[in-house]
C-alpha cells in the first residue's frame, strides 16, 4: 500500500495532470497534423499531398519567397543588431542606456502594428513620407517608396525582429571577458581590428544564434506578410496555409497540412540550431570577467555615432508610433494634416462600436484565462523539471518548448484537425480552442520564467517542511509559491500581453462572438477603416507598453516581453 500511496500521492497526481495536458493538447494535435499530411484521398498512407502541393508553381513561389524574405531579414538583422549592441554596450557613446531602451522598444510592439505604421508612412501616393518627398523635395508622384513589395516586407520584418539578435549579442558582450580586447589594443591594434579579430569571434555563437532566431520568427510570422504582401499577391508559407484553409475544402485542408509540416520543420530546426549555439556560448566567453570594463573610445566618430543613434531612434520608434497616433486623429486619411482634418470621431466610433467593444473584452477575458491556466500548468512542469530532474521531467520541458518554436498557423491548424469533433471533442469556433491555443503556444514563456525562480530556492526549505509534517501541497503553497511570487507575476503578464493582441492563431480559430482585438484590427486595416484601425493599435500599444513596464519593475529589469 505504501508504494501505491506514493504513486498516487498529491504531488504525482497534480504533476501527472499537467503532463496529461501536454500529451492531449500539444503532442496529439501535432502528431495528427503530420499523419494527416500523409493521408491520401482514400485514407491511405501516401505522398500524394506533398506531390500535389509542390507540383503547383504558386506553392514553390511561396517557399522561395519565404526563404528569400527570411534570409534577407536575418542578414540585415544580424548586421544592424551587432553594430547597435556594440555601440550601447562596449563604446563610450553618450546616453547609452537611453539608446539601449530605444533600440529595444520594437521588440515590445506587435509586428503587425508596426506593419500598419509603415503602411501609413510608405503607401504610394498617400503615405506620409511619400507625400512629404513629393510636396517638399520634388520627388515624382506617387513617391519613391512602395511598402507593398518584397523590399518593403523585408524592411518591416527587419525593424521588428532584429531585437531578437540585438538582445543575444548585447547579452554576450556584457558577459564577455574584455582582457583579450585590452591586450589587442595594447599591442597596437585599431578598434576595427580588435572588433573583427577578437570581439566578433568571441560573440559569434550569439551572433549566429540571434540570426537563426530572427529567421525562425520571420518564417512563423503572419500579420506582417498578410498586411504588406497579400495586397500585392506576395505570398509566404504562413499566408499560403491560411489561403488553403479558407478554401473550406478537403483538398485545401490536405494541401494546408503538407505546407504546414514543411513550415514547422523549417522553424523548429532553425530554432533548435539557435538554441544549440546559445548553449555553447559559455565556452566562448573566456572565464574570469575583469573587475572593470573600460568603454572603447569612439574618438572623432563619437558625435557622428550619437547623431546616427538619434536618427535610428526616430526611425525605429518615434516615426512609426507617431504615424499611428496621428492617423487615429485624422478625419480623412490622405488629406493634409490640418486642424480642420483632426478629430476624435474615430475614438468615438471605436468606443461605441459593438464589435470592437466585444473584441476588447474578449481580449481581456482570453488573456486573463489563458495566462492563469498557463501559469498553473507551467508552475507544475517547472517544479517537476527543477526539483525532480528525471528523464520524464526533461521530456515534459521539451514538449512544452516545441510549440513556441512552431509557427502559430501550424498550431492552429493542428488544433482544428484534433478538436473539430472527428476524434470526439469539438472545440472549434469556441473560446476554449483559443484558450488552448494560447496556452500551448506561450507555455514556454511561463515555464522558463518559473524555472529561473525555482532554481534559486534551496531544496532544504522544502525538506524541512516535510520533516515537520507538512504535506506536499502545503509546502508548495506555503513555501514555494511565496518565494517565487515575483517570477509568477512576471510569467502571468508575459502570457497575458502576448495573448491580448494575438493574431496569427486567432485568425484561423475565432468564430461568431469570439473575435479579439487582433482580428478586428486586421479586418479594419485590410477592408474598411484605417483610422479606426489606428485607434485600436494605439489602445494595444498602451496596454502592451504599460504591461511591459510593470513586468520590468516587478523583476527589476530582468524580464520583459
Amino acid at each position: 500500500m505504501g508504494s501505491i500511496g506514493r504513486i498516487f500521492s498529491a504531488r504525482n497526481l497534480v504533476i501527472g495532470t499537467a503532463l496529461l495536458f501536454l500529451v492531449v493538447f500539444v503532442l496529439l494535435p501535432l502528431v495528427l497534423l503530420v499523419l494527416r499530411s500523409f493521408l491520401g484521398t482514400e485514407g491511405e498512407i501516401s505522398l500524394q499531398n506533398y506531390i500535389a502541393v509542390y507540383g503547383k508553381e504558386r506553392n514553390w513561389d511561396a517557399v522561395v519567397t519565404t526563404l528569400l524574405v527570411c534570409g534577407l531579414t536575418m542578414f540585415f538583422s544580424m548586421i544592424s543588431a551587432t553594430g547597435l549592441a556594440w555601440l550601447v554596450v562596449r563604446s563610450n557613446l553618450p546616453y547609452r542606456r537611453l539608446f539601449r531602451s530605444l533600440f529595444f522598444i520594437p521588440y515590445v510592439i506587435p509586428p503587425y502594428v508596426g506593419a500598419i505604421a509603415w503602411i501609413l508612412l510608405l503607401t504610394p501616393g498617400v503615405g506620409y513620407v511619400n507625400k512629404m518627398l513629393v510636396s517638399y523635395f520634388g520627388a515624382a508622384a506617387p513617391g519613391p517608396f512602395d511598402i507593398y513589395t518584397v523590399p518593403g516586407l523585408v524592411w518591416v520584418m527587419t525593424l521588428f525582429y532584429y531585437p531578437l539578435a540585438f538582445l543575444n549579442v548585447a547579452s554576450a558582450l556584457e558577459q564577455m571577458d574584455n582582457t583579450l580586447e585590452e591586450a589587442a589594443r595594447i599591442s597596437g591594434a585599431s578598434p576595427l581590428r580588435v572588433f573583427w579579430d577578437v570581439t566578433l569571434p568571441l560573440v559569434s555563437p550569439s551572433f549566429f544564434a540571434g540570426g537563426l532566431l530572427v529567421f525562425a520568427a520571420s518564417a512563423s510570422a503572419f500579420g506582417v506578410p498578410a498586411m504588406i504582401g497579400m495586397p500585392s499577391r506576395i505570398y509566404v508559407l504562413s499566408t499560403q496555409v491560411i489561403q488553403y484553409v479558407y478554401m473550406g475544402t478537403t483538398s485545401g485542408m490536405r494541401e494546408a497540412t503538407a505546407l504546414s509540416v514543411v513550415l514547422m520543420v523549417i522553424a523548429v530546426v532553425t530554432m533548435a540550431l539557435g538554441n544549440r549555439l546559445l548553449s555553447r556560448k559559455r565556452y566562448t566567453l573566456v572565464g574570469g570577467k575583469s573587475a572593470r570594463v573600460l568603454p572603447v573610445s569612439l574618438g572623432r566618430f563619437k558625435m557622428p555615432a550619437l547623431i546616427l543613434s538619434g536618427l535610428l531612434g526616430i526611425l525605429l520608434v518615434i516615426l512609426p508610433i507617431g504615424a499611428i497616433v496621428v492617423t487615429s486623429f485624422i478625419r480623412i486619411f490622405g488629406e493634409p494634416i490640418t486642424l480642420e482634418n483632426l478629430s476624435l470621431e474615430h475614438y468615438g466610433y471605436i468606443l461605441t462600436f459593438k464589435t470592437a467593444l466585444e473584441a476588447f473584452w474578449n481580449s481581456f477575458f482570453l488573456g486573463i484565462v489563458a495566462a492563469t491556466l498557463a501559469l498553473l500548468v507551467a508552475s507544475l512542469i517547472a517544479y517537476y523539471r527543477v526539483k525532480v530532474k528525471s528523464p520524464l521531467a526533461r521530456a515534459a520541458d521539451l514538449i512544452a518548448t516545441v510549440p513556441y518554436a512552431t509557427p502559430g498557423t501550424v498550431i492552429a491548424l493542428a488544433l482544428i484537425i484534433a478538436f473539430s469533433g472527428k476524434y470526439g471533442l469539438n472545440l472549434y469556433n469556441t473560446f476554449a480552442i483559443l484558450i488552448v491555443a494560447y496556452i500551448v503556444k506561450y507555455l514556454a514563456f511561463s515555464v522558463r520564467t518559473v524555472c529561473a525562480s525555482l532554481e534559486q530556492i534551496d531544496l532544504s526549505l522544502e525538506e524541512a517542511a516535510q520533516i515537520s509534517g507538512a504535506r506536499w501541497l502545503e509546502s508548495f503553497r506555503d513555501i514555494i509559491l511565496p518565494l517565487v511570487r515575483p517570477g509568477l507575476i512576471a510569467a502571468w503578464f508575459l502570457v497575458f500581453m502576448t495573448t491580448f493582441y494575438e493574431l496569427t492563431m486567432t485568425i484561423l480559430l475565432y468564430g461568431p462572438g469570439t473575435h479579439n482585438l487582433g482580428v478586428i484590427l486586421y479586418e479594419m486595416q485590410t477592408y474598411s477603416n484605417q483610422q479606426a484601425a489606428s485607434v485600436l493599435a494605439v489602445l494595444i500599444l498602451v496596454v502592451v507598453l504599460f504591461g511591459n513596464l510593470l513586468v520590468s519593475k516587478i523583476t527589476k529589469g530582468k524580464i520583459a516581453i
